[in-house]
């Protein structure tokens, strides 16, 4: 297994190209599925989660040409199952259930795996698959799911959710007659999603609120469209260069993807300004503590919450950061106190009082945004550190050691000892 291997102190200067949005790509490659013909998308992610659904893919008899652009071809779809093998290492797999049902009238998929951050149970996927017509069943950790046609229902979800509001508008597309989605997520991701399937022909309204209408239709066709610019490595490098008192331009990136975050970085005294090419950013010397809630979009997301903590471990002053969207998602706390963070954890809170500077340490990550958070500690520490199970930061970040390295970074990869 590699490690990566950080000398901090270096201020991060230059520019930085933002790749495609993995949890934007996942979707829209699964929504192939839907079609026959060779689709192909621009702007895909090189990474281990692109790499594994392409495996998952190709195991249901869809052809697959390149990465970026990435082409894709359902019209061989021959199985409808969805196997653990190819499931257990990522949680976005369950969004083969919708479209194999729409299109096959049946799938069996794998209960998935991912990131030990909580549970992200399926019961919504399940329940509104029930509710437009299909019989569902849970047999061997697998869920199964038949129907003839799925047809047109008002579904409201419990809780606003990512992959629930993706996995039911692809099946819905497909449906017949008129489905409604109430209280449903509205990410970038998911107006992207809605994006493409309108591409296809599918007949589709008010993505990116809280009510989705989907009109169903008998077929859609293969089209060709691009990924958004991932918001999430976007805000990553952001806040590389308030920790390390860069001045980076981040290009391609969206800004309006990424208000709640830009706001919070100017309070810590970060100078943020929009460009034609993307954000330029520029780390104060001084860094204001400032308390951090995690909330379904547009607040703040889940997924930059640890490298925020990383950022406040060095503020001035104490920061609350509360996580509201995902329980065990503090594991990388213990981490970044091995680098001398001071750090106390109340229930879904994180009490964080700023130090003058962290130390380098072995440190391990445990998620794919706690790999990232503790590339950062790193860059800011004294000394080395070097960060070990580093195929979480494979599942998401393009290059990262690469594209720090251009900054400036003294960063390596470097195999197991």
């Amino acid at each position: 297994m590699d490690r990566i291997i950080i000398y901090g102190g270096e201020k991060l200067q230059g520019e930085v190209f933002i790749s495609g949005a993995k949890n934007a790509a996942l979707p829209i490659m699964l929504s192939s599925l839907l079609t026959e013909g060779w689709n192909t998308f621009h702007n895909v992610p090189d990474l281990m989660d692109i790499k594994t659904t392409q495996k998952l893919l190709r195991s249901l008899g869809v052809e697959i040409e390149g990465v970026s652009p990435m082409r894709i071809n359902a019209r061989g779809l021959n199985n409808c199952e969805a196997s653990y093998e190819l499931v257990k290492t990522m949680r976005a797999s369950i969004l083969v259930l919708g479209p194999l049902v729409a299109r096959m009238g049946m799938a069996r998929v794998s209960l998935p795996g991912g990131c030990a951050i909580g549970a992200r149970p399926v019961n919504l996927h399940i329940k509104a698959l029930e509710d437009l017509g299909a019989k569902v069943s849970l047999k061997d950790g697998y869920v199964e799911a038949k129907a003839k046609r799925l047809k047109g229902k008002t579904i409201y979800f419990d809780i606003p959710t990512v992959t629930g509001t993706e996995n039911i508008m692809m099946a819905a597309a497909l449906a017949k007659g008129t489905t409604q989605l109430k209280n449903t997520a509205k990410e970038p991701e998911i107006v992207n999603l809605a994006e493409v399937l309108t591409a296809m022909g599918a007949k589709i309204q008010g993505a990116g609120t809280d009510t989705i209408v989907i009109e169903g239709v008998d077929r859609l066709n293969p089209v060709e469209a691009d990924v958004i610019p991932d918001r999430i490595e976007a805000g990553t490098y952001m806040i590389a260069a308030g920790m390390t008192g860069g001045n980076i331009l981040i290009k391609g990136a969206n800004p309006y993807h990424l208000e709640s975050l830009i706001t919070k970085l100017r309070d810590t005294g970060m100078e943020i300004s929009i460009t034609s090419e993307g954000i330029r950013v520029i780390g104060n010397k001084t860094i204001n503590s400032v308390d951090i809630k995690t909330l379904p979009y547009p607040g703040f997301p889940t997924d930059l919450q640890a490298q925020m903590m990383a950022f406040m471990t060095i503020g001035r002053g104490l920061s609350v950061i509360t996580e509201t969207v995902f329980e065990n998602r503090f594991m990388h706390a213990g981490e970044l106190m091995r680098m001398g963070a001071d750090i106390r954890i109340q229930g879904n809170s994180a009490v964080v009082r700023g130090v003058p500077t962290l130390k380098g340490a072995q440190v391990m990550a445990t998620d794919l945004r706690a790999s990232a958070s503790l590339i950062l500690a790193g860059l800011a520490a004294e000394g080395k550190t070097e960060l070990s199970r580093v195929y979480h930061i494979d599942r998401g970040y393009q290059e990262i050691e690469k594209k720090l390295s251009a900054l400036g970074a003294d960063i390596k990869r470097a195999p197991a000892k």
